[in-house]
């Protein structure tokens, strides 16, 4: 391609959180430009923030349907390419089928639905149409993860036998949606989050990270979900145990309200030949434990690490990467895919490494069977495939 491919942006205006996050990650490698938007439910609200964005009044839409609409009928040589979509869970689906509908490939926040046949019905959606689908899991972006996953690949650790993932915040300890904060008041209710706050927030993250790492999958669950915070609906904290294909055992603990923990996403990898340990509010190192060897600290950027880890790197060791770098990775893989495909080439996106509806379609199962063996007498659920 002799061109950006352009973006259009559901959400992420005034207010927002991650809609920021989203358009720096998207445009830091200069392969994508974000050329328009419907960056809030309410109109008003959308050109104003078009108008921070410094977008031209024209390319700011009031709906998303108006977005797609009116970018549909714009030149092939102008319109976007296509959708960002950033809102609060339950608009996931609408938009990304009428996107699909439209003729533009979707790139969307997790979790993908709210629900499984919502799953279902976007996965059949993308088969039909053909077009391309990424789901920002963003910490399958980071250098040391890459790395990590490329070590279980070749057999380093050995047979892996158990899986230790948790993700501790404390950011929701107190009943912060009663005061009308926005991150909290949609998370909490299942109208806009689904089923699950905690796990569905979260624990989503740990259970794509355990699988990316290792290539394994969880067959089986068996949960405790809980409510800590008086008058809250849906689950603030839960504990998981997890057995994998390969018959190895997990454990997946997720909390909103441990107080005091930031965003304290961390991983243990056990093997019979060694032992793997990362932490995202550590991103750049990476530990391994040798049965018969001393303990490696392998850092980002650094020689001996792999060809894609060092191909994740933009910095030369020692000046730090995360968070914002590690979705940058993910819409770079994204874009590459794309170029393809505006091009008129035939794409085999298994050979790029973003997270496509199948692993949508699988967190979405995670969550539904977790949230089933949490109130089930029968404890130990499978987890469809």
């Amino acid at each position: 391609m002799n061109r950006k491919i352009r973006m259009g942006m559901v959400g992420g205006g005034r207010d927002a959180f991650i809609g920021a996050v989203h358009r720096i990650a998207a445009q830091m490698d200069g392969q994508i430009e974000l050329v328009c938007g419907a960056f809030s439910s309410t109109p008003q609200k959308s050109k104003l923030s078009g108008k921070d964005l410094y977008l031209p009044p024209e390319r700011v839409y009031g709906t998303y349907r108006d977005m797609i609409r009116k970018e549909g009928k714009l030149p092939e040589g102008e319109r976007m390419d296509f959708v960002s979509i950033v809102t609060p869970n339950n608009m996931h689906y609408p938009v990304a089928m009428a996107s699909l509908d439209g003729g533009f490939h979707v790139a969307c926040d997790k979790p993908m639905t709210v629900n499984l046949d919502e799953a279902q019905n976007l996965e059949r959606k993308i088969e039909a149409t053909g077009k391309l689908f990424c789901l920002t899991h963003n910490y399958t972006g980071y250098p040391m993860v890459k790395e990590a996953r490329e070590l279980v690949a070749k057999g380093k650790l050995g047979k892996i036998r158990r899986i230790v993932v948790e993700y501790p915040q404390g950011w929701l300890a107190e009943r912060l949606e009663a005061s009308g904060q926005k991150q909290a008041s949609w998370r909490t209710d299942s109208r806009f989050a689904g089923v699950s706050c905690c796990i569905g927030d979260i624990g989503s993250h740990c259970h794509n990270l355990a699988e990316y790492i290792t290539g394994l999958r969880v067959t089986e669950v068996c949960s405790d979900l809980n409510i800590f915070v008086n008058g809250r609906t849906l689950d603030d904290d839960g504990s998981v145990l997890l057995r994998f294909d390969n018959g190895a055992r997990g454990i997946l603990w997720a909390s909103q309200v441990a107080i005091g923990r930031e965003n304290s996403l961390n991983i243990r990898v056990y093997g019979d030949k060694g032992t793997l340990e990362w932490e995202q509010e550590e991103p750049n190192t990476l530990i391994l434990r040798w049965l018969n060897k001393p303990t490696e600290v392998r850092r980002t950027a650094c020689p001996g690490t792999g060809k894609t880890a060092g191909n994740a790197a933009r910095l030369p060791a020692g000046h730090p990467e995360g968070y914002l770098e590690g979705f940058a990775n993910i819409y770079s893989a994204f874009a590459q895919a794309m170029a393809k495909a505006i091009d008129g080439k035939p794409v085999d996106d298994s050979k790029f490494d973003y997270p496509k509806v199948h692993d949508g379609i699988r967190g979405m199962f995670f969550i539904d069977t977790v949230v089933k063996s949490s109130t089930s007498e029968n404890k130990w659920l499978e987890v469809p495939e």
